[in-house]
């Protein structure tokens, strides 16, 4: 009877895990051949990404009338690994605000200030009573931004509100803390976070289950940045705007609103949306590379995400020209990614067609193509003679950004791990694989993050990590770990000189020539 009611418990478990994750494999697979695109554009487009100067691709996505033709995440991410959005986190802030005025709590013309008298300052200009909803929505607040009031303060909105105030409506100033003023206002009028929101009249009908949003001092989602989510989920609100709110058959996003949200307000600027290049595409669009690429005409989504230091127009047009399609991009890019979407419109939209293609060849080279996708690994040799003489030995670290206190070194056949004890006390350790990636789960918090820890709450750990490594020479030690449920990764090099070690660190979300700090080995 025990092991019955142990196998029912385990059986539960099971049902709860895939519950989770069965969603990464829910949209319909087709050959792009099928969808009338020939596969040799499709891996045209990835080899095109994937050799991008100063680029990690974490995931592609492209999509075809609904059904998915191609996907790649390069080794050691993976399709279960949530990444960070940055600010495609807005256009799901802008579909919630839609959804709140459907539901007759919000309307357009609502003046901010009304949400939150008790915040209010003292004295109201004629500005500040003025400001609107929709000039949250359109980035004209009137507001300039105060991009690091946000770690200065834990009272966003008060400070927000107390700011002098032009004519708001007239010119656009891209603003963070706009938006997250429109996930406030939407918390307000429907008594829950825009994350449990989105979860009950999206997110739970689309099943989008594994997904999580940063939270404010204020206990309110960050609204412009912080949503954790899964690429296919990514691809899923993408197929749901292609479609005009329309999810299997039901009408989840009033159409009237996605078309408002999709039409150009002010400048290249919808509502919490941006207008592409190419002509009829728009895009939701995130720091170091994160874009979901609706292109209409086409019937095409394209995902994309990664963590890039370079222009993305150049993946976008690799990607598209007139075929109705979504596209996902996942990366990690620091610039605009004009380069990147260059990608999409110039390598696959001009090869897609509305005619059934006989899959060949080119079908089966994708297929390979797609399974052996991976990041660099660190070049060199397996071991060094040096091994012995640092390994299990503490190394006391200088003042640094991480918040590490020291490292100490394991050597093993085909593998180094690197133990790290911070400043709190707080002990993980990170593994790193020869010529392969090794992985854990860690509570050590992501690197790009670190200042923010126990500031903002709603994405707590375990973390996943993935390293590789190799001696570059006989007394220097390169390692490299990705964060993989993140987008972070940093590069160490360690170059041992008797009791002395220098310590360079490089970041994947930086184009600075990394940072050099001393350590000593502990007696």
């Amino acid at each position: 009877m025990k092991n019955r009611v142990r196998f029912f418990f385990l059986f539960l478990g099971l049902l709860g895990a895939l519950a989770v994750h069965a969603q990464i494999n829910e949209l319909p697979r087709s050959t792009p051949e099928a969808e009338g695109v020939p596969s040799k554009a499709v891996t045209a487009l990835f080899d095109s990404l994937m050799a991008l100067p100063k680029t990690d691709i974490h995931s592609v996505v492209v999509l075809r009338h609904g059904k998915v033709i191609g996907e790649i995440y390069p080794a050691p991410f993976a399709p279960e690994y949530r990444h960070t959005m940055y600010s495609c986190s807005k256009t799901f802030v802008g579909a919630a605000v839609g959804l709140a005025i459907a539901d007759n709590r919000l309307r357009l013309t609502d003046r901010v200030g009304t949400f939150f008298p008790e915040l209010l300052p003292d004295s109201v200009s004629a500005n500040l009573a003025d400001m609107t909803v929709r000039d949250l929505l359109t980035m004209t607040s009137g507001i300039t931004p105060d991009w690091n009031m946000r770690n200065l303060t834990s009272d966003w909105i008060r400070t927000f509100l107390a700011k002098p105030v032009k004519t708001p409506g007239k010119k656009f100033e891209y603003d963070s803390i706009s938006t997250y003023m429109l996930s406030a206002i939407v918390q307000k009028v429907t008594g829950m976070t825009v994350l449990d929101y989105l979860k009950q009249k999206l997110f739970t009908p689309m099943h989008i289950t594994d997904v999580a949003w940063e939270i404010s001092p204020e206990g309110i989602n960050t609204g412009g940045w912080g949503l954790h989510i899964q690429s296919e989920s990514l691809a899923k609100f993408g197929l749901l705007l292609l479609n005009r709110g329309v999810w299997e058959g039901k009408q989840l996003l009033p159409a009237s609103w996605v078309e408002q949200m999709m039409t150009r307000q002010i400048g290249d600027y919808g509502y919490q949306m941006w207008l592409c290049e190419y002509p009829g595409a728009v895009r939701a669009d995130g720091a170091l590379g994160q874009y979901i690429l609706i292109v209409p005409d086409k019937d095409m989504v394209v995902v994309i995400t990664e963590c890039t230091l370079i222009d993305g127009r150049r993946q976008r047009q690799m990607c598209i020209r007139d075929r109705d399609m979504v596209v996902v991009i996942t990366e990690c890019t620091l610039i605009d990614g004009r380069r990147q979407r260059r990608l999409v419109w110039n390598r696959l939209l001009p090869e897609v067609g509305d005619q059934v293609l006989a899959p060949g060849k080119d079908y089966k080279r994708l297929q390979k193509k797609q399974r052996s996708y991976q990041l660099p690994l660190v070049q060199g040799k397996a071991a060094s003679s040096l091994s012995q003489k640092y390994a299990g030995k503490r190394i006391l670290l200088g003042e640094n950004k991480y918040g590490w206190q020291s490292i100490e070194l394991q050597f093993k056949q085909q593998e180094v791990v690197m133990t790290v004890v911070e400043k709190d006390g707080k002990t993980y350790s990170l593994p790193f694989g020869y010529k392969q990636w090794s992985k854990a789960a860690i509570d050590g918090y992501p690197p790009y993050s670190v200042a923010a820890k126990g500031r903002f709450k709603g994405i707590e750990g375990p973390f996943q990590v993935a390293g590789s490594y190799a001696w570059a020479s006989p007394d220097a030690l390169q390692l490299k770990v990705h964060y993989v449920n993140w987008i972070s990764a940093l590069g160490l090099t360690l170059c041992f000189e008797d009791n002395k070690v220098l310590l360079t660190v490089t970041e994947n979300y930086s184009s600075g020539e990394g940072v050099t700090f001393e350590g000593t080995l502990a007696h």
